[in-house]
Parts: structure tokens; C-alpha cells; sequence
């Protein structure tokens, strides 16, 4: 039996998980009048990684909005019922183990307890403009699910998404598989159905970002994570399944042969990518819970970097140790914005063996640019650490991996560089081209006595300093002893 199959997720609704937080002060309930435009993204950036943000009226709207109640590692694997240790086995565990949902009827599903139909999404939404050059406000924590025009099995991913107007907005969609399903509609001349999920459970969250095969419905993911099968409702104006105890949908169609001008828009690298030519989503109708709660994503901050990295670590920890057992552990820095920089933990058994590692993380995903291999005495979630090694037992004309020419990440600025000169923007299938860097930070297998041991002070980890230290003691340091 596995951790997920013993035990039940404590927090598999949104509303459960901000209750909690807020008894645990761990929530900032702000005063009405705070902007759309800037300043409820100013709040809560402010409060990144402290506290969520709770807006009961932003903007003068009646529908509140939250965000950052995902910005710490351990408030996830708290979510999840587990260890902050044991967060990227239980990950892993779910994404290799699905469970499939069950749906219920509109009558049983809160997120349909209210429909707009013909609807202005400006209007009955509180969208926040976020950064400073933003052209516009956008939905960034929208759920996007989607059937496969061949298979019919969903998908589920975040993207960006731009309010154009009251029924048409605009999504950027990167080389993944809502791309590959839209490319299958449009070659066939027929729209793709989406809907846009806003306001799901912390987990539900988390599940949307599995590197999963094209055919594996991220929803099932999440059922594995809660412990139980997701509850699901199918959509009023197409066949799309959304989770049930959401708060808001947007259903809707992405059309096809239809482009429209979006951006630029601040994204993870925390950099502004170009205002470019990007697919459109015509609005159908809207259903959400009574009293709703919105819930927006400050780019590039924990929230977001974290949604992104962790389901990541679980897969790349997988599928290394595929090939590696001794594989032990590993961690996309959030200084690497949590995509592009990866540290391996690896207790190393052969020389040349990191350099292996090196190379199968950057088959693993496309995004990672920088991969340092460690040894097990090095803790990959502590960067003070991760950089001592590589003080200390990496040299560059025998440790350095470099690949040049390969796939990298469209939003990392630095792969466009003569495009960013020029003004013009690259084709699609030209962007993104970058140069990987791969460091072997490992000591030798075999080394002369205490070379490459690590100090250490015995009993350190274990020495209990309540029972040492003298709280309630004072000395006088201006006494002169005897006197």
C-alpha cells in the first residue's frame, strides 16, 4: 500500500484550505478599496510567502479575490496530509497511481450553482491588472481543460490569459499538449472546447501541472492526491469535465483560425514577454458558486513558482532514478526561477557518472538550462550548500557540460537575444534555442583520507539547545568578578 492509499488529504476545497489558513494566521484579510489595476497584486506580493491575500471587495467588486495561499513548500505538503520530506514521493506516487473521477449532476455540483449565459466576463469577474507594463488584466490561475479532438481524454494546465473583452480573450499557449489538441481542431476547421477553472482546491492546483503523458488527465492526478475521486461536472455548453466544488468556470470555445495581439505580459522568468499574435477564446457561459472567490496568481512570485516547480521535482526525481537508483533527490532552485536550474543529489558510485545524470536531466525537460550534480552529503535544497560544492570540488576544464544549440524555454529572454535587438520576433519554431550547462560538483569515488570529507561536530543535528540554554539567566559583563 502506498503513503497516498493510506491516508485521506485534509484540505480537498478551497474554502477548507482558507479557513485553515486563516486560523493558523496564515491569511490577511485586507480593508475594501484596494485597485484591480496593480495594487492587489502590490498587497500581496508584499505578503508573498507570509500570508494569503484575502480582498473581500477589490476594486469595488462584489466578488472578493485571493491569491498567494500556495507560497510555501510546507504549506503544500501540509495540504497534502504529508512531510515537507515526503512531498515529492507522495507526488510522484499520485501521477504514476490516477484514480478516475466521478461525476455528478448540475444539482450536486457547487460550481453550477449559478449560470450567466451570453456573459461579460469583465463584469461579472474581478480580473486584477498585475505588473507594471501589462497590457491589460489577465487570468493567471485559470485552470484550462480540454479534450483531445482524437481520444477524447482531457488535459489541464494553467495559462495566461488576457481579457480582450467581454466575450473574447486571448491565451498564450506554449508547445505542449492544449497546443497539440488545438493544432488537431484546427486542422480539422472546427473550434476546440475549453473551460477556464478559477478558484480550485490547492491540490487540484497542483495536479494541473503533471508532465504527463498526452493522454493522462491531470483531474485523476489530483483524485490520487485527495485520497478519492474527484467530484466532476460536465459543462452546460460543451463536454469538457470540470471539478465539481470549483468555484467559477468559463466555458468557451478556442477558435479556430482566429488570432488577436496579446501581451506583453510579466511571466516567471520575471521578465516581460512580446506582444504577439496569440489564439482566442470566445466565451459561451459562466457558472461559479454563489458568492464566489477568485483567485489570481501574482506572476513570478512563490505561488507561481511553486505550482510550477514541485510537480516538476516529482517527475524529473522519477524518471532519473529510472536510470539511476542512486538518484536520491533533487530541487529546481527558485533563484533559477523554478524551471531552469536543477540540483541533483546523487550518490555517486562510478566516475563519469554525473556527467550521465547531466545529460539525462536535459532529455528530461526542454526548460532545464542549468543542472549541478551533487554528492549525498549536500543538502539540493539549500543553495549555500549546492554552491560550497561547487566551490570546493568542481573544476571547469574537467566538471563543465555544455550543449549548445538546443531547445530551451521561449520565455527565457536570453534564448532571443538578436530578436530583443532587432524588434522583430522570431518565428515559433526558432524560438527558445539556448546553450545547457551541465556541472559535475561531485568529490572523486575513492580519496585520500579526510580530502574531500566534509567537517562536521559530532552530535550537532541532535544536541537539544532548550535543555542548555540558561533563559532566564543574566550576566552583568561590567562586573569585575571579586570586586
Amino acid at each position: 500500500m502506498t503513503q497516498l492509499e493510506s491516508r485521506k488529504a485534509p484540505y480537498t476545497d478551497l474554502r477548507g484550505w482558507l479557513n485553515h489558513l486563516a486560523a493558523t494566521d496564515r491569511l490577511a484579510v485586507i480593508k475594501p478599496g484596494a485597485a484591480l489595476e496593480h495594487e492587489v497584486a502590490a498587497i500581496a506580493k508584499r505578503l508573498d510567502g507570509r500570508q494569503a491575500a484575502y480582498f473581500p471587495a477589490p476594486g469595488g467588486h462584489a466578488v472578493p479575490v485571493v491569491s498567494g495561499f500556495m507560497s510555501r513548500r510546507a504549506w503544500i505538503a501540509e495540504a497534502m496530509g504529508v512531510a515537507e520530506s515526503e512531498l515529492l514521493a507522495a507526488f510522484r506516487d499520485a501521477a504514476v497511481a490516477p484514480v478516475p473521477s466521478t461525476e455528478v449532476p448540475q444539482a450536486d455540483a457547487p460550481c453550477q450553482q449559478v449560470v450567466h449565459r451570453d456573459p461579460d466576463v469583465r463584469a461579472i469577474l474581478p480580473i486584477p491588472t498585475h505588473s507594471e507594463h501589462d497590457n491589460g488584466p489577465y487570468i493567471t490561475a485559470g485552470m484550462v481543460i480540454a479534450r483531445n479532438p482524437v481520444t477524447g481524454v482531457q488535459n489541464v494546465s494553467i495559462n495566461r490569459i488576457q481579457v480582450h473583452a467581454g466575450d473574447r480573450m486571448a491565451i498564450l499557449m506554449l508547445p505542449r499538449h492544449l497546443l497539440a489538441f488545438y493544432k488537431e481542431a484546427e486542422k480539422r476547421g472546427e473550434d476546440l472546447p475549453v473551460a477556464v477553472v478559477i478558484g480550485a482546491d490547492p491540490l487540484t492546483l497542483l495536479a494541473s501541472q503533471a508532465i504527463t503523458p498526452i493522454d493522462s488527465d491531470e483531474l485523476e492526478v489530483a483524485g490520487a492526491l485527495h485520497g478519492s475521486p474527484l467530484r466532476v461536472a460536465r459543462c452546460l455548453t460543451n463536454g469538457v469535465c470540470v471539478p465539481a466544488d470549483a468555484e467559477i468556470v468559463i466555458e468557451g470555445r478556442i477558435l479556430h483560425g482566429e488570432r488577436v495581439a496579446e501581451g506583453p505580459f510579466g511571466e516567471f522568468p520575471k521578465y516581460y514577454s512580446a506582444r504577439e499574435q496569440r489564439e482566442v477564446i470566445a466565451v459561451d457561459a459562466i457558472t461559479h458558486r454563489r458568492s464566489p472567490i477568485f483567485h489570481t496568481i501574482v506572476p513570478a512570485e512563490m505561488e507561481h513558482l511553486l505550482l510550477g516547480s514541485i510537480p516538476r521535482e516529482a517527475t524529473l526525481l522519477a524518471h532519473l532514478q529510472r536510470s539511476f537508483p542512486n538518484v536520491l533527490d533533487v530541487h529546481l532552485s527558485i533563484g533559477g526561477v523554478g524551471r531552469y536550474h536543477l540540483y541533483v543529489k546523487l550518490r555517486k558510485t562510478h566516475e563519469g557518472q554525473p556527467k550521465n545524470v547531466i545529460l539525462c536531466a536535459f532529455g528530461a525537460h526542454y526548460d532545464i538550462k542549468q543542472v549541478i550534480v551533487v554528492d549525498d552529503d549536500v543538502e539540493v535544497h539549500d543553495a549555500q550548500q549546492v554552491e560550497w560544492a561547487v566551490a570546493t570540488r568542481f573544476q571547469a576544464d574537467r566538471d563543465l557540460v555544455v550543449i549548445s544549440g538546443a531547445q530551451g524555454s521561449a520565455l527565457d529572454p536570453s534564448t532571443t537575444l538578436g530578436g530583443a535587438q532587432s524588434g522583430e520576433v522570431a518565428p515559433a519554431h526558432e524560438q527558445g534555442i539556448s546553450a545547457k550547462m551541465g556541472l559535475d560538483a561531485t568529490r572523486p569515488v575513492t580519496y585520500h583520507e579526510h580530502t574531500f570529507t566534509k567537517v562536521r561536530v559530532p552530535g550537532e543535528d541532535r544536541v537539544d539547545l532548550g535543555a542548555w540554554i540558561d533563559a532566564g539567566r543574566q550576566v552583568d559583563f561590567t562586573a569585575v568578578e571579586g570586586s
